[in-house]
């Protein structure tokens, strides 16, 4: 197979992470035998201050014709927030339907979390979010902004297409994992009582068609508190985009922060998304110290979205062969090697590392 991929460096570090996951992608490929090519795209924040311009109409019509997208970061700190977020990051999102945010949450070998006698056997879940409905579909408005009457209003639209596009993924992703076959509903039904009676009726409707899933429900102040107490409670989550946006980055600490930390924007029926989360860390930019395996393991998120398994897998035990043998830390600035160094040990050990190999542990 020959695969099209898009590249959007972004912003900050990006263009460091997303270097390292090109190359980890090129050695997969030589590896397992698939092809691709790649285009690169400026859209971010210095082509916004030279350009004023975010994402053209006509860019996105392009990128639907790649097979996957490859995103570093977006945000710079001389644009004004909003501006590349809606004008870039939710114009993806939206223009392209990419109606799923997927976050696994695993904890690698070697990785360190803040949780006390937890490891890697307790924390593997994966949060499916609604990624084009809530209080990000851009419903709302002022009146008599600017003055001591001032009304605001930010209103969370919920479709029952919508709901159940993303509810029946979550099932059926919970059935290909086949680990606990559990699917948890978090929302807050005690108080949203319109929007998300629209998703618990829902979720048990679809659930029918799934007497194999387990179904359980966590408001979600509850699920962020299980998440810390029991996160090996949790198999797959479905949630709302609001809330999904607030769990995941939970999620990300527990696995040992952002430096690990990937997700896919999808559209099962086209062309989807994938990311280190982290964001532009501008701080770092150009110091050779920021953490590129969240890119890479967006690269490995992407190949198996794209059929190539094998590969996928191959990239993923190669990360963790590096985070339970090589890595001191995971932080930006004290892994004990280079940005390009990690890239080039992740490519070391996918070439080397036999399949079943033991990763070891420190």
């Amino acid at each position: 197979m020959s695969y099209e991929i898009a590249v959007i460096p972004g912003d900050g570090t990006g263009p460091e992470v997303v270097r390292e996951g090109l190359k980890v992608l090129e050695a997969a490929a030589k590896k397992t035998g698939f092809r691709y090519t790649t285009t690169n795209y400026p859209f971010g924040g210095e082509h916004y201050l030279k350009t004023r311009e975010t994402l053209p109409d006509a860019s996105i019509e392009e990128l639907k014709k790649s097979s996957a997208i490859l995103l570093g970061a977006i945000g710079h700190p001389e644009v004004k927030p909003g501006i590349l977020e809606r004008g870039v990051l939710l114009k993806l999102r939206f223009g392209m339907d990419q109606y799923i945010n997927l976050r696994p949450v695993r904890l690698y070998p070697g990785v360190w979390t803040p949780l006390k006698d937890k490891g890697p056997e307790q924390i593997d879940f994966v949060v499916v979010r609604e990624n084009t409905e809530d209080l990000y579909a851009g419903v709302g408005g002022f009146l008599k902004k600017g003055t001591p009457d001032e009304v605001a209003t930010q209103v969370s639209i919920n479709t029952r297409k919508g709901v159940e596009r993303c509810i029946r993924f979550a099932y059926d992703l919970t059935r290909k994992r086949n680990k606990q076959r559990k699917l948890t509903l978090c929302a807050k039904t005690n108080v949203l009582t319109y929007a998300h009676d629209l998703w618990a009726r829902t979720f048990e409707e679809v659930g029918r068609e799934y007497p194999d899933i387990k179904q359980e429900y966590a408001h979600v102040d509850a699920a962020c508190m299980w998440m810390i107490k029991n996160p090996e409670t949790f198999d797959v989550i479905v949630t709302t985009n609001m809330f999904g946006d607030i769990i995941t980055d939970l999620g990300a600490m527990i696995q040992g922060g952002m430096g690990i930390a990937a997700g896919g924007n999808l559209n099962p029926e086209g062309v989807s998304m994938f990311e280190p989360i982290g964001g532009s860390a501008p701080k770092y930019t150009g110091k050779g110290q920021i953490n590129p395996l969240a890119a890479i393991v967006a690269v490995s998120m992407m190949l198996d979205a794209l059929g190539e398994t094998a590969a996928a897998q191959q990239v993923e035990r190669a990360v963790m062969f590096v985070t339970a043998n090589k890595l001191k830390s995971l932080a930006a600035g004290k892994m004990g090697y280079t940005t390009g160094e990690v890239g080039d040990l992740v490519v070391w050990a996918l070439e080397t590392l036999p399949v079943g190999a033991p990763l070891g542990q420190r």
